[in-house]
This record gives C-alpha cells, structure tokens and sequence, in this order.
C-alpha cells in the first residue's frame, strides 16, 4: 500500500527551514515585553504578580521547545505544532488583559453613553428582548461559539491548500491578537455584561451611566447570559464563560475583528467554497456579540475599522519586510 503523498509532504524535510523563531513567535515575544513593562509599572498595585511571571516564563520555554522540536525535524507538521501552539495560548493571553486592565480607571460609561448618542438606545440592552426566539437565540449563540472553530478552519485551509501562503496568513491572524491585547491593556473596557450589572439596569435603561470607580478590580461577576437557556448553543458559550471570561476587552470586538480578518483571507484564497463558508457565521458573530451583551454596538463597529486596518498593515509589513528575506 502507498502511502498518501499529502502525509508524505507532512513529514518531508522542509528544504529552506527557518533558522530562528517564526515571526508569529517574535510577535508574541514582543508582546510579553510590553506586558513586562507596563507589570514593571504597575508593580505594587498588581495582587499576584507570581502567576503572571510563571505563565510568562511557560510561554518562553514552550516556543524555545517546539523550536527545538522544529530544527530537529523542520517539516510541515512541525510548523504547524508551532503555529497551534500560539493559537492555543492566546486562551491564556485574554484573561491575563484583565489582570493589567483593572488597575486602571474604567471606561465603559463612556462607551455606554457613545452607544446611547448613535442609537438613541442600548442595543445590547434591548437586542434579545426584540428576539426572543428560541431559534434566534440558538442561532445568535452558534454565531459567537464559531469564534476559535473559524480560526482553526481557515488557518487549515492555509496549511492543506496554500501552504506557500501558510505563514503569511497565520502571522496575520495571530499578530492581530497581539494588537488587540495591546489595546485591551490599556484602554479597560468590560463590556454591557459586566458594566451594566456594576451599574444597575434600570439606570442604563433610563439613560444614566455612571462611574463605578474601582469595582471590577474584586468583582468579575456577570449578567446571565441572554437567551434560550435550554439551548445547545446556550450552553457552549455559557461554558466558555464559565471556563475564561473576565471582565475585559470589549472595545474594539476582538471577535469581530478578527473575523473580519478571516473573512479577508477567505477572500484572499481565492476559494469561493471557504469564502462562502465563513461568510455566515460572520454575520452571525457580528449580531451574536451585541445580543448576549459581550458588547456594546460601537464595539462592533470598531471591530469593523480595526479588523481592516489590521489585516491590510500586517498583510503588507509580512510582504515587504519577511517574504522578501526568504
């Protein structure tokens, strides 16, 4: 029996490996800089600095680890670990915003009242009380469990059918992540599921958003989450907030902008089944983070302008500045 020539490119040697660390693995080194410092500044107002340091620690001894494993077998699948790798980390990466985020002056009646001035509403007050089906609930929650499935998806396509491409995309799409939680560092923004509860419903419901000083800094509890609470869905996302959510980067969505970016490389493959694939469950996303309250509708809309943004500055600094040293 022959064994298939997709496994046979698996585990052929890579012709041109790559001496040193990816530039994904640069990006994340970078970012671990940057949260060092602000830790630096922030030291004596930080209650466990011990885990942050150990978890950072990890994170340097897991790259040098699957580098180690590279240069000792530089294939496709070793790439790959390497990529999978960061991906799974970011789980780690986002609550860890919320350690830095919450010792700075909170935002979110800002964002509230910005999204009261476009709307003349709350939208993700209002969202699931003018859908409350069970069938749009199920469908808004299938939206926003997509998140992580969309990544993995597209970021396979990339690696089974353009793999020449392979690098360049998941730089971009990891990278961005990296922005983001730059972004959530130091603009701390937790969204209407947690401020709203901090605030009172009835006053955001009558137009008022205070301020709420330093309350998330030893409160993480949130509203229950909106909808069909029988619903499969329901239940996935209940799940993974149960298993990571803080209260933390709500402005720009992450999650819509990153699917924006998805969708930009769905595009960009040149294949229109993947690009039709993802194109549902984007639209799904964008309504889903409104209706289970993650965030507020301006959030998606900097989601929009920042998925964008990110996607063509990143896109182009990986063409002019890596591709060209291959």
């Amino acid at each position: 029996m022959h064994t298939p020539k997709f496994l046979i490119r698996l585990v052929a040697h890579d012709s041109h490996p790559t001496r040193g660390l990816l530039a994904v693995e640069w990006a994340m080194m970078l970012y671990l800089l940057f949260t060092l410092a602000l830790m630096a500044c922030l030291w004596p107002r930080i209650q466990q600095p011990a885990p942050m340091l150990i978890g950072r620690l990890a994170m340097v001894i897991g790259v040098l680890l699957a580098w180690i494993i590279y240069q000792w077998k530089p294939c496709r699948i070793t790439h790959l670990a390497r990529i999978l790798l960061q991906l799974g980390l970011l789980s780690w990466w986002y609550p860890d915003t919320y350690e830095i985020n919450k010792l700075l002056p909170n935002y979110d009646p800002y964002f509230a009242a910005a999204d009261q001035w476009l709307f003349g509403c709350q939208p993700a007050l209002l969202f699931s009380q003018w859908m409350p089906q069970h069938w749009w609930s199920e469908l808004m929650h299938l939206g926003y469990a997509s998140y992580y499935p969309l990544m993995v998806a597209v970021s396979l396509y990339y690696f089974c059918c353009r793999y020449e491409r392979f690098a360049r995309a998941t730089f971009v799409l990891l990278t961005s992540f990296f922005v983001y939680y730059v972004i959530f560092d130091v603009v701390p923004v937790t969204g209407p599921q947690y401020y709203y509860l901090a605030a009172g419903t009835d006053q955001i419901g009558a137009g008022v958003f205070p301020e709420i000083g330093q309350w998330f800094i030893n409160h993480t509890e949130s509203l229950p989450i909106p909808g069909w609470s029988d619903g499969f869905c329901y239940h996935l996302v209940a799940a993974a907030h149960a298993a990571g959510e803080r209260p933390t980067a709500a402005f720009p969505s992450s999650h819509v902008g990153v699917t924006t970016i998805l969708m930009l490389l769905a595009w960009k493959s040149g294949s229109r089944k993947l690009l039709w694939s993802v194109t549902p469950f984007y639209i799904l996303m964008c309504m889903a983070t409104v209706y289970i309250q993650a965030h507020y509708a301006i959030d998606v809309i900097g989601g929009w302008v920042s998925g964008v943004i990110f996607y063509f500055a990143l896109d182009g600094f990986y063409r002019k500045n890596l591709e060209s040293r291959k």
